[in-house]
């Protein structure tokens, strides 16, 4: 057993190293997200055709990341079709992904297609076969909790299927903590306070509290980004909300998190 295992570790990092190596020398195919602090520190924006995660650590947080992969995915697909694989139980505690609420932050409803999964494995599978398809744009993967099925060596394989197609690919976590994978980005986002707005506007811009804990080709940050529905593009918003500056040696994982991965070990222990 303990043969076998080292040699499932060293065919691990022997896989990793070759995608790093492929992203180092690679020219990569990247999309500007449009908020230039955030395009800066990922060197011109974000990577098509791998691996990206957002986390939502909350079920109230669930729209807000929502909104944000649905930004990302339109600057990712580039006008082709966007796949989104929901698991049902996203739909049970969140509600319904509408159609009309993805028309209203500036996505083409007719370009999307949405998949429900009874389960988080269906969801996997599904998503795997959809990332050989290089006619689709980019694939959502949205999940609830934390899967036992997508671990690193899992993560490895979609994003090789992923740099092989071209074909991006978001994972839409609520309610599960950050891990170690070979994503090339990883995100955690909760919502802002809008600016006050007009009267007569029916609801305030959409502001995001954006927080970058892992990019791989530099380094990680933090923004308040205000998605323009009509540009289908994230902005600098008009009234400044100052957030804290990351330290460029800090790891992946905050403060914050650690707290909160502490509080369920020990919520399970009991």
């Amino acid at each position: 057993m303990t043969d076998v295992r080292t040699n499932t570790l060293a065919r691990l990092r022997g896989g990793i190293e070759r995608i790093e190596a492929h992203a180092d020398t690679a020219r990569l195919d990247r999309v500007a997200l449009g908020h230039a602090e955030a395009d800066a520190t990922l060197q011109g924006g974000l990577v098509r055709g791998t691996l990206h995660e957002v986390f939502a650590l909350e079920t109230r947080q669930v729209g807000a990341a929502t909104g944000f992969v649905a930004g990302i995915a339109q600057r990712l697909t580039a006008g082709r079709p966007l796949l989104w694989i929901r698991q049902d139980f996203v739909a049970r505690e969140a509600g319904a992904l509408a159609m009309s609420g993805l028309a209203e932050l500036g996505l083409d409803p007719r370009r999307i297609v949405l998949v429900q999964a009874a389960d988080a494995e269906m969801a996997l599978r599904v998503g795997a076969d959809a990332l050989a398809c290089d006619a689709l744009g980019a694939v959502v993967l949205d999940l609830w909790g934390e899967v036992r099925q997508f671990d690193l060596v899992a993560s490895r394989k979609y994003t090789l299927a992923a740099q092989t197609s071209g074909v991006s690919c978001v994972m839409l976590r609520t309610s599960a903590l950050p891990a170690i994978s070979t994503a090339e980005t990883r995100w955690v986002v909760q919502a802002a306070r809008s600016p006050p707005s007009a009267p007569w506007e029916a609801w305030g811009a959409p502001i995001l509290d954006t927080q970058l804990i892992r990019n791989r080709h530099g380094q990680t940050g933090r923004w308040i980004m205000e998605w323009k529905c009509d540009e289908c593009l994230f902005r600098e918003t008009a009234h400044s909300q100052p957030v804290a500056a990351a330290p460029a040696d800090r790891p992946h994982q905050a403060p914050a998190l650690l707290e909160l991965r502490g509080t369920r070990r020990g919520q399970r222990s009991a």
